[in-house]
C-alpha cells in the first residue's frame, strides 16, 4: 500500500499509530491509521514483531506474585518501551515515514496484573510511555485503563466505544440485528451492540480465550515450532470429557454478573493443574479438547444472556488469534446452532477490519479520541460512575 508522507515539508502530521501487546504475550501489533474530518477511520498498514522466548517468559513470570517483583517489573517496563520504540522505528522506515508524520502513538502496554475486585483495585500495564515518547520523538497517549478504575469501573474492556463506531448496525440504519464483537486473545472478551436502544451496550471478559489452550499445548509440545495449537489440530485428536468440562464451568468467575474482567493472572497453568488434580485418567489431548469446548461454551453462554432467539438475525464477528482456530470456531458454531434459528458467524474482515489488527487499530482510535475529547469509555460496560475520555499524554 502506498503511504502519502509529509516528510520534509511543513504539512501537519497525518497518522496515528496504535500499539498493542495482548495477554498471550506473543508479540507487538502496530497499526497505522488516519481519520477524516467526519472521524471516519482508514487503516493504512500493519506490522508485527514477535517477542523472543526470553521476553515472553519475563512477561509471564509477572502474572502472579514472585520474588523481587518490583525490580523485575520496572526493569521490564523500560525494556519493553525500548522494544516498542525499536519496532515503531523499523515500521516507519518500512513505510518510508518520518516521526513528524505521526500525530501520536496510542499505547496499550503489556498487562501484567489486573485486580479490579480487591479493596483498592488497580491495573498495571508496562512499556514505559515516557521512554517510548522520548525514544521515538512522538507524543504518546497511554495508561488508558486507570481513569475508568478511578471512577469505580473495571478498567476493561476498553474497546466497546470503538466497536460501536465500526460494527453497530444502527450506523447503517439497520436496527434489526443484535451484534456481538468477540475478540479471542489470551482472554476472550465480547462487546454487545443491541439492535435497539431498549438495551444498553455492554462488554466484558467471558473467560479464557487461548490462554489455557496455549499453556497446555506448550507444556506438552515443547518442541513445537508454534507456541499454540495451530488450527486446533491437537485438540481434534482428543475427546471432550464432560465431567472435567462441568468442573471448569463451575468456576466462580463464570457465575459473576457483568461488568467483570479477568486475565492471565487468574486463568493460568496453576489454575488448570488444580482443576486436573482428580482427573489423572484424562489424556493430554482430551484436556485440550475440553479446554477448547470451555472457551466456546463460555463465549456463547455470554451471547445468550443478551440476545434472545427470535426471528431477527444475531450477528457475531470474531477476531483475535482464536479466530484462526478452526476447531474452536466449529465448537462456537455448534453452540450457536443449539440456541439460534437465525445467526451469522462472521469475521471482522468482512467489515474491512483485519481481525489480527483490530485491537491495535482500536488504540490508535483511543489516541484520536483523546485528542478530540471524545468519550471513549462506557459506564454501562465497565461499571464506572460516568463515561470519560481515557488516557494520559506523554511528550517527547
Amino acid at each position: 500500500m502506498t503511504i502519502n508522507t509529509n516528510s520534509g515539508n511543513s504539512n501537519a502530521p497525518t497518522y496515528y499509530i496504535g500499539l498493542m501487546s495482548g495477554t498471550s504475550a506473543d508479540g507487538i501489533d502496530l497499526a497505522l491509521v488516519s481519520f477524516d474530518q467526519n472521524h471516519q477511520l482508514q487503516h493504512h498498514a500493519s506490522y508485527y514483531q514477535a517477542y523472543s522466548s526470553e521476553t515472553a517468559e519475563k512477561i509471564q513470570s509477572l502474572y502472579n506474585p514472585g520474588n523481587n517483583e518490583i525490580d523485575r517489573t520496572f526493569a521490564l517496563d523500560v525494556e519493553l518501551a525500548r522494544l516498542f520504540a525499536a519496532t515503531i522505528n523499523a515500521f516507519l522506515l518500512q513505510q518510508q515515514l518520518d516521526y513528524s508524520d505521526i500525530i501520536a502513538i496510542g499505547n496499550h502496554g503489556q498487562t501484567v496484573r489486573h485486580r479490579p475486585l480487591i479493596t483498592h483495585p488497580f491495573t498495571l500495564q508496562i512499556g514505559c510511555n515516557q521512554t517510548l515518547a522520548t525514544l521515538t520523538n512522538i507524543r504518546v497517549i497511554g495508561q488508558f485503563r486507570r481513569k475508568d478504575m478511578a471512577l469505580g469501573g473495571q478498567g476493561a474492556p476498553l474497546v466497546p466505544a470503538f466497536h460501536q463506531t465500526i460494527f453497530s448496525e444502527n450506523n447503517n440504519n439497520d436496527s434489526n440485528a443484535d451484534v456481538f464483537v468477540v475478540n479471542i486473545g489470551g482472554i476472550a472478551n465480547l462487546t454487545f451492540l443491541p439492535a435497539t436502544d431498549k438495551q444498553d451496550i455492554c462488554g466484558y471478559d467471558s473467560g479464557p480465550g487461548n490462554a489455557l489452550m496455549d499453556d497446555w499445548f506448550s507444556l506438552h509440545n515443547p518442541d513445537s515450532k508454534t507456541k499454540y495449537d495451530e488450527n486446533g489440530n491437537w485438540a481434534k485428536k482428543g475427546q471432550i470429557d464432560d465431567e472435567l468440562l462441568a468442573l471448569f464451568l463451575s468456576d466462580n468467575y463464570f457465575q459473576l454478573p457483568h461488568p467483570k474482567s479477568t486475565g492471565r493472572e487468574y486463568f493460568h497453568l496453576s489454575w488448570l493443574k488444580s482443576q486436573l488434580a482428580q482427573f489423572s485418567h484424562v489424556s493430554n489431548e482430551d484436556v485440550q479438547a475440553t479446554l477448547t469446548a470451555l472457551t466456546a461454551i463460555t463465549i456463547v453462554d455470554a451471547i445468550k444472556q443478551h440476545s434472545p432467539n427470535n426471528e431477527a438475525t444475531t450477528k457475531i464477528y470474531l477476531c483475535g488469534g482464536g479466530a484462526h482456530n478452526e476447531i474452536l470456531k466449529s465448537k462456537i458454531n455448534q453452540q450457536l446452532e443449539l440456541h439460534y434459528k437465525n445467526y451469522e458467524l462472521l469475521l471482522t474482515n468482512q467489515k474491512d477490519i483485519d481481525g489480527d489488527q483490530l485491537e491495535a487499530i482500536a488504540f490508535a482510535w483511543l489516541a484520536f479520541a483523546y485528542d478530540k475529547k471524545l468519550l471513549s469509555s462506557m459506564s454501562t460496560v465497565t461499571g464506572a460512575s460516568k463515561c470519560c475520555t481515557l488516557g494520559n499524554e506523554y511528550l517527547p
